[in-house]
């Protein structure tokens, strides 16, 4: 155990580094993208695991007479995630049980050096470097083409948020803590609430409430994976070459289960022969599962032959409900 505040964060982060090496997700994340996903890691190092509801609690670590760890059904996916994290840094550094409740966000947003109980600065600063490391954020800006500036806005913060299954609050911080972006931007960054980014990504589409996350896909999401809630809404932003005959085929969305509740285009280039639009479709998952979003841009009289294909893969199966986790559930099915 640590003797100081510094101390304690050095050893959560290096036994979160600890743990990347030993589980394979550089190699997932550079194949596919997406997150860290924390549930699959519990259950791949044969940590028992319980989602319940649980009364003033987010999560709790018991280590007699086997080590273990309860998660609560009540809150988001995003704080789910890091609060299993959290706990997967109290067995990562074999610490003594824990009951976790709210102050486990609250220390991440005050981020005090007077805290004098280390096991729990541990257990955050593990919890912040495995869900966010260092190069998974440097992967997703490459793949995105985020430079530093881009990522002071909040839009761009959001859209990083959601690709590394963390909060919008817990990923500007993350950026701070990084020295991505000056504390006077982060501090900027929180003064911005994600509901006012989705009402300006879902333009007049206005849904029953917003407890759901809005997805930016583009192009730079091809062949890459996003894992969020069953009432997530995505926006796809795409550059359509009708002067040249070719359209993106929506109907393709609707015949693998979603809504189509905006399209529109967004602006033209009518200069030059066979110009470009940029063609913005707002979707929602009429039966949230998991698959794959795939649409393709063609000219309607030939098919078969497309100019570009998009395709992502989806789970919108969270938040984790009652029971094993979806991690465990998917293994079960397989060995089935």
């Amino acid at each position: 155990m640590a003797t100081s505040y510094a101390g304690a964060v050095r050893n959560g982060t290096m036994a979160a580094g600890r743990l990347h090496r030993k589980l394979p997700y550089r190699d997932l994340v550079a194949e596919r993208g997406g997150n860290i996903d924390v549930f699959a890691s519990i259950h791949s190092l044969d940590l028992p695991l319980l989602l319940r509801p649980l009364d003033g609690l987010l999560g709790a670590y018991i280590s007699e007479p086997t080590p273990g760890v309860l998660i609560t059904t009540q809150r988001s996916m995003a704080i789910q995630r890091f609060t299993a994290a959290h706990e997967l840094g109290h067995f990562s550094l074999r610490h003594s049980p824990s009951l976790d409740d709210e102050s486990i966000l609250r220390r991440m947003a005050v981020s005090s050096a007077s805290s004098s109980d280390f096991q729990e600065v541990e257990a955050d600063a593990f919890a912040v470097a495995f869900m966010m490391p260092s190069w998974l954020i440097a992967w997703h800006c490459e793949r995105q083409g985020w430079t530093g500036e881009e990522l002071a806005r909040p839009s761009t913060v959001y859209q990083l948020a959601l690709r590394l299954g963390a909060s919008y609050t817990a990923t500007c911080l993350t950026l701070g803590r990084y020295g991505l972006l000056e504390s006077h931007r982060v501090a900027d960054l929180l003064k911005t609430e994600p509901k006012q980014m989705k009402t300006a990504l879902l333009a007049d589409h206005r849904p029953q409430d917003y407890r759901g996350d809005v997805w930016l896909l583009t192009e730079r999401d091809a062949g890459t994976r996003i894992d969020g809630s069953s009432n997530d809404l995505f926006v796809l932003r795409v550059e359509e070459h009708s002067g040249g005959g070719y359209l993106w085929d929506i109907d393709q969305l609707r015949y693998s289960g979603f809504a189509i509740v905006g399209d529109s285009v967004e602006t033209s280039d009518l200069e030059g022969v066979g110009g470009s639009v940029v063609r913005r479709v707002t979707a929602v998952s009429r039966d949230a599962g998991r698959g794959t979003l795939a649409i393709d841009e063609r000219r309607p009289w030939n098919p078969n032959e497309p100019l570009t294909s998009l395709a992502v893969d989806y789970d919108f199966t969270g938040p984790e409900q009652i029971g094993l986790s979806r991690a465990e559930r998917r293994v079960l099915l397989e060995a089935a």
